[in-house]
């Protein structure tokens, strides 16, 4: 049966531009899959603390300092967890299916990934109509270990297995529109999933407010100009830019960009975006093609 639907879903990546930004609905690869989370706190220190895979877990607050000192704004040569709030107490998960760490923080009644979601869930599409649907900054491994990776609307919300659930198939991505899906865990690990556009408003207004949630949300440092927050709630939102719909790597160190699961038209979808200049935050319809970052939030008990 399962079988049936992918055929009956199967769509050809389209040429050039926009051959990376089809929804994959079709395809037998998945971009999510199954994960694991654990709930072990971690007391502002800089390694994993469980012997999983995290990217400069050696690095200690002398060593950060040291970086930091005189850095103004985004480097590539400062690792993520000189980014983190030390005032902070996160907590830890780790994603099975690739054994990376990442910190937790709660706000209000929600769980958040305090950091970018780095999960490489391969290309889309078969044979010669293979297609890339999420990157590494400039297209360097190591950038991902800093900052995340960056995916398109239909890797996020992870299309194939949408298109192939046996009971309720739903074909989602580019010029695909795709409602009622929520909540959608995507891309993101088990017992976690990508949050909607309601889920976002309720982070802004448990931190600050609707429209002035920007400066709490921001991190430390990281950010250009005299655009660092207060990272008062320990979400520690880095400008980890874009990969533009044109292919081109655009905006760090001045936007964080991060997607929702909420369809907006066939060829967009809400996401929200924080900027160095100013202290508010902002939702827009993102081009469904292009490549932003990903917050997991946890699922309810």
């Amino acid at each position: 049966m399962k079988n049936t639907f992918a055929k009956m879903f199967t769509v050809y990546a389209l040429a050039g531009v926009l051959g990376f930004a089809l929804s994959a609905c079709d395809d037998s690869s998945s971009a999510g899959g199954d994960g694991g989370e654990t709930s072990t706190k971690s007391s502002n220190s800089n390694s994993s603390g469980n012997g999983a895979k995290s990217s400069n877990s050696s690095v200690g607050k002398e060593d950060c300092s040291a970086l930091l000192e005189g850095n103004t704004g985004w480097s590539w040569d400062v690792p993520k967890e000189c980014r983190f709030n030390p005032d902070i107490d996160y907590g830890s998960m780790t994603d099975e299916r690739d054994g990376n760490v990442y910190r937790t923080v709660k706000i209000g009644d929600q769980v958040w990934m305090a950091e970018n979601l780095n999960y490489d869930p391969g290309q889309g599409g078969l044979g010669e109509d293979k297609y890339d649907w999420s990157w590494c900054y400039d297209n360097k491994a190591k950038n991902c270990e800093v900052a995340g990776r960056l995916y398109t609307w239909a890797a996020a919300i992870d299309s194939v297995k949408l298109a192939n659930d046996i009971e309720k198939p739903c074909v989602c991505g580019f010029y695909k529109e795709c409602h009622n899906i929520e909540p959608v865990q995507g891309i993101c690990p088990k017992g976690w999933h990508l949050p909607s556009r309601s889920e976002w408003d309720t982070l802004f207004i448990v931190v600050y407010g609707a429209s002035t949630a920007g400066y709490e949300l921001k991190a430390l440092s990281g950010w250009n100009g005299k655009g660092n927050g207060d990272d008062s709630f320990g979400f520690t939102a880095i400008p980890s830019g874009i990969r533009t719909f044109s292919q081109r790597f655009d905006h760090v160190g001045h936007y964080a960009y991060f997607w929702s699961s909420t369809d907006a038209d066939g060829s967009s979808a809400y996401g929200i975006y924080l900027i160095d200049y100013d202290r508010s935050r902002y939702e827009k319809r993102f081009g469904k093609d292009g490549g932003y970052s990903i917050r997991c939030v946890k699922d309810s008990d």
